[in-house]
């Protein structure tokens, strides 16, 4: 029993760590299908959300070193002591909801108002957001004069990363629910809210109906295009601290370009997983970021094909959820009914 909750206590906290990236992402997915988008660059968002971030806290860092340097020699203890921990938070942050911003109008622009097609969109979103993050990656790493393919935002990612409840002498129940960074619970909180305003609110409503039926809730007086907007923007900012969080807290500050991985494409699965229901998505996301890492706690002695074959557990459930989802019936597990359609308010 003992050595079960020990690895229990082992476990649970990795599998939240992977969680949370793609909890943000779904949360943020699922206000954008809501409305009747299919987005399906929310990868390359979610890219676009971490580099950005790590441009505003790259240049935030390198102002500080400027104002630390004496004489050509950077004084480590002036540097520390002149990094604002409002500032190490606020840049990096505000600059990952622009970037994942700008690239939610971006589809809207080409899928709202154009009426290009809602798929083809957002897998080209995909392969641009994330070329968009390896240039500027690059950039940056030769800005820093790297030796390494990478930069490292040490201390600033202090301020994401480090514990913000934990503490030692709390013991397992520490470990296990209070040994995260502060955007751990955000994503948590955020999840919880959008889960509130879909079914409890006005807002919420009309949104439903715009994804339902678009010329029933336009002839209501809903403004359609506008919510399309709102809630893509949204969701997109939503995801792009998915990214964030990857490289602030799960990296501890360190970029490294193509390092994401398939996370993005496992939020969108999630969506389908968590019956559009961002509530359900909290454990839902933590039970995906378990099977991330199962292959690292199953013994397979030297047998590397068998943990080959461990490592595809999150996509062999992801292909059953899309089996199972196919065959529900009941209308309040099936998508919205204008899941990636255009709206032609001249047709109504």
């Amino acid at each position: 029993m003992a050595e079960i909750l020990a690895w229990l206590v082992s476990f649970i906290p990795r599998a939240v760590v992977q969680g949370i990236p793609l909890l943000f992402g779904s949360t943020g997915e699922t206000l954008t299908e809501k409305s009747g988008n299919l987005n399906l660059g929310i990868p390359g968002v979610m890219y676009v959300g971490g580099i950005s971030g790590v441009i505003g806290a790259f240049f935030y860092d390198q102002s500080v070193r400027a104002s630390a340097t004496v004489d050509g020699v950077l004084d480590n203890a002036l540097y520390i002591s002149r990094l604002n921990p409002v500032l190490s938070i606020c840049v990096p942050f505000f600059s990952c909801l622009l970037g994942a911003l700008l690239m939610g109008l971006l589809y809207c622009f080409l899928t709202v108002t154009l009426r290009a097609n809602q798929n083809v969109t957002g897998l080209a979103l995909t392969t641009f957001g994330v070329g968009i993050g390896n240039f500027f990656g690059g950039s940056l790493i030769k800005l820093s004069g790297s030796a390494v393919p990478s930069i490292a935002l040490t201390n600033i990612s202090a301020y994401f990363h480090n514990p913000i409840l934990y503490a030692p002498w709390q013991g397992d129940f520490g470990k296990v629910f209070l040994s995260y960074g502060w955007l751990a619970y955000l994503a948590i909180a955020v999840a919880l809210a959008a889960s509130y305003v879909l079914r409890r609110t006005r807002m919420g409503l009309h949104l439903r109906a715009v994804g339902e039926n678009p010329a029933t809730a336009d002839a209501a007086g809903i403004h359609v295009a506008g919510y399309k907007y709102g809630a893509t923007c949204i969701g997109s900012m939503i995801a792009g601290l998915g990214g964030l969080y990857y490289v602030m807290d799960y990296a501890s500050g360190v970029w490294s370009n193509n390092a994401f991985g398939d996370r993005g494409w496992l939020a969108i699965a999630l969506v389908i997983f968590t019956i559009w229901r961002p509530n359900v998505g909290v454990l839902a996301s933590f039970l995906f970021g378990g099977l991330y890492i199962l292959h690292m706690y199953i013994p397979t002695g030297t047998n590397l094909a068998v943990k080959e074959l461990y490592k595809m557990a999150p996509y062999v459930v992801t292909l059953l959820v899309l089996i199972l989802t196919s065959l529900r019936n009941q209308r309040e597990k099936q998508p919205p009914q204008h899941l990636g359609l255009p709206y032609f308010r001249e047709e109504r």
